[in-house]
């Protein structure tokens, strides 16, 4: 019998599923779903050299990681990035505001893919076959690069919003509802950046509004 041990195998994304299609194949994913304010990203990424030695799910990086890896990702692959600004978001909902931002992603690709690999449990509307995976930046390393540029776009987008409004401490939390943030938005409101069809800003409107 081996010897038991305390810590669980833990995959890397590998090729496996690009080899499996055959050709172009972009892997997809996003950032920024769940924040109170800030867009939503996404990105799409085919590698056309050796992908960069510590690609990995953007949720297991150390941000200085995941800005070494940028660059890295860029120089190895094509790279699409799609925006969904938050009055999109507002007004299509995050669901397909999210899957906007994904096909804009794939149309902004400098070669368009044979086929496209999806993080999550459902595929956007796209003219090219595509399979949704869950937890799928574990699987693919396109999706996994993905998930980098796109979680280091929209951070680089929230500290740059953070300079002209600092109460939010948008540098720190990156528009997610966090304590800081909570405070913040009871104590100087809603701004432009905030999404308003989400509950908690929502109900701050309310309060302004019954004022």
């Amino acid at each position: 019998m081996p010897p038991r041990t305390s810590q669980k195998l833990t995959r890397r994304p590998d090729l496996a599923l690009q080899r499996k299609y055959g050709g172009l194949i972009a892997g997809v994913d996003e950032a920024g779903r769940g924040p109170w304010a800030g867009p939503v990203v996404a990105a799409a990424v085919i590698f056309h050299g050796k992908p960069p030695a510590g690609v990995n799910d953007s949720k297991k990086l150390a941000p200085a990681e995941r800005e070494n890896l940028f660059s890295k990702i860029f120089a190895a692959a094509h790279v699409g990035i799609g925006i969904a600004p938050v009055e999109l978001i507002d007004e299509i909902n995050i669901y397909h505001a999210t899957h906007r931002a994904m096909c804009d992603a794939i149309s902004a690709l400098a070669f368009a893919p044979n086929a496209a690999l999806i993080d999550g449990n459902r595929c956007p509307k796209l003219d090219i076959p595509s399979e949704a995976l869950v937890s799928g930046d574990a699987l693919s390393i396109s999706i996994a690069a993905a998930s980098i540029i796109a979680k280091v776009t929209r951070d680089r987008m929230m500290t740059e919003l953070a300079s002209t409004f600092p109460p939010y401490r948008w540098e720190r939390n990156k528009g997610y509802g966090t304590a800081d943030h909570a405070s913040a938005l009871r104590e100087y409101g809603v701004t432009l950046h905030h999404r308003r069809s989400f509950r908690p800003v929502w109900e701050r409107l309310m309060m302004e509004a019954a004022a």
